[in-house]
């Protein structure tokens, strides 16, 4: 029997500096609201994102003086005002309206009929934003957080000019500045989004009716949770991929279940495909498209555009060339393993920095370097940061691909277990997908979980916690797990993995 990480949990506080490149998808931002900032504080937070506003309350939490900057407006940067949550508020809502169209029926629950009523979608979209900013507001003011509305820039490393919301300008001082600026769209040559026609994850969050066609380039999280909306509501989606793979970060087993599922749902794809141009004269878009290694040209219309081709660190006003942050040639910002830049005092966190753009990634980030700055010691490992894409069902994964581990050279076992085979997935009559664990073969520690099933996002934490602390198959295998519930398929692949599931 492997050892129980039971045994071995000694509180090493470690930062991989390997990793230390982060992830916040959330703008920077800056406004003046609850005080000036005039006097010198001991942090000053650029950007009200997760990675920000996390640092900023903590920051306080510990005892400094903080003020946090925000251009938008509004806190809690593009995952809440117009990211995160509002895309699974309409993920939610879209799934609840399919259910009704060809679930419900199975479960003795019938009516004439089903209609959408989009404004009402998206005033629940709203209204669920809208109450999350103004609890994050809520949390300045019970941590006497400073919280300063408008757009800032460095004018040295100490010193911040912001260009407030109501037209004014002040100067904020800090002893340490973070930079959590967060990340924008990628765009792409020759397309330009203009939030009506072609769209970028923004304006699909806000379209006012349902398009009857919608292309979405970029077969990534964002652009299948979104393809994954509309097309639930209605539209014909189609994704044009210039790549070979969807989610080419997923491992390849689980993506190819994953892509025949989207598939079942209408959804189309055109891989290995490269969109030359787009034409918007018409009434709707008209774009050319190649294969991406080159050869005849086709055409392909559609109502909406939605470019999803990925994100790029948002630095753009700050001056950091002013006072010399290094930044490399992806536009990131350079930091060591405390988050900390080459210019003295100044740091940065999430989406600015190398590494994958989460946010709750950059949230740690942002706990991590303000315990840095406040004499403590910062704990982030970014082969533990857990990965969700919210399509119906969920893929969710942690840890190493079977790719990756092949490629290390490791020796390793696989244990699968579908869930068709768990009671409780067939009890909802919700039963597609697989947990998928991969273990060292010597040691049986698990290196890498990979989930795809309904709430995959809420089960995978079990494999994190696991990683985290060096777990081996059979420590899982060996935990009691709750009967019915949807998590025993973990504990079985687990079973599968350094011996035999029970139930298949």
């Amino acid at each position: 029997m492997a050892i129980s990480t039971l045994a071995r949990r000694k509180a090493t506080i470690f930062l991989s500096s390997r990793y230390l490149y982060n992830t916040c998808k959330y703008s920077f931002s800056i406004t003046r609201g609850f005080a000036s900032g005039s006097d010198e504080n001991d942090v000053v937070v650029i950007g009200g994102g997760p990675g920000g506003y996390v640092a900023a309350i903590k920051a306080a939490q510990l005892g400094l003086k903080t003020t946090c900057i925000e251009k938008r407006g509004t806190l809690g940067g593009t995952c809440l005002n117009v990211g995160c949550i509002p895309s699974k508020a309409l993920l939610h809502s879209s799934h609840m309206f399919h259910e009704a169209q060809h679930s419900f029926a199975n479960h003795g629950v019938k009516f004439s009929s089903v209609e959408v009523d989009l404004p009402a979608m998206m005033g629940q979209k709203d209204k669920a934003v809208s109450n999350l900013t103004r609890g994050i507001e809520g949390l300045f003011k019970k941590n006497k957080v400073n919280y300063v509305k408008g757009y800032g820039k460095f004018l040295s490393p100490s010193e911040i000019s912001v260009d407030t919301v109501e037209g004014g300008n002040s100067i904020v001082k800090g002893k340490n500045i973070i930079i959590a600026t967060g990340s924008d769209v990628k765009g792409l040559p020759g397309i330009t989004i203009d939030e009506k026609r072609i769209v970028s994850s923004t304006g699909a969050l806000a379209l006012t009716e349902i398009p009857k066609s919608l292309v979405v380039i970029g077969a990534g999280y964002i652009g299948l949770e979104m393809g994954s909306v509309w097309g639930r509501l209605g539209s014909e989606v189609t994704v044009v991929e210039f790549g070979p793979d969807i989610v080419p970060s997923m491992d390849g087993e689980v993506r190819k279940q994953f892509q025949r599922t989207l598939e079942k749902q209408k959804m189309k794809f055109m891989l290995k495909t490269k969109v030359v141009s787009v034409d918007t004269t018409g009434d709707g878009v008209k774009l050319t498209l190649e294969p991406a290694s080159g050869g005849d040209q086709t055409t392909l219309e559609a109502d909406v555009v939605l470019v999803s081709a990925g994100r790029v660190p948002f630095t753009s006003g700050l001056d950091l060339d002013k006072i010399g942050v290094e930044i490399d040639n992806a536009g990131r910002i350079l930091v060591n393993e405390r988050f900390a830049t080459n210019v003295p005092g100044v740091h940065a966190i999430g989406d600015v920095i190398p590494g994958p753009m989460l946010a709750h990634k950059a949230e740690e980030d942002g706990v991590a370097c303000v315990e840095f700055i406040a004499g403590k010691e910062g704990h982030v490992d970014y082969d533990m940061v857990p990965g969700v894409v919210y399509t119906h069902p969920e893929v969710a994964s942690v840890g190493k691909t079977e790719e990756q581990v092949k490629a290390l050279g490791v020796d390793y076992r696989v244990g699968k277990f579908p869930f068709l085979a768990n009671s409780r997935a067939k009890a909802i009559d919700d039963a597609e997908g697989i947990v998928k664990v991969i273990a060292e073969k010597e040691s049986d520690k698990i290196l890498g979980v990979h989930i795809m099933s309904p709430n995959a996002g809420e089960l995978i934490h079990e494999a994190v916690l696991a990683l985290q602390y060096g777990a081996s198959s059979e420590d899982i295998a060996r935990t009691c797990h709750a009967h019915p519930t949807m998590s025993e398929a973990l504990k079985e692949a687990a079973m599968a993995t350094y011996d035999k599931p029970i139930h298949m």
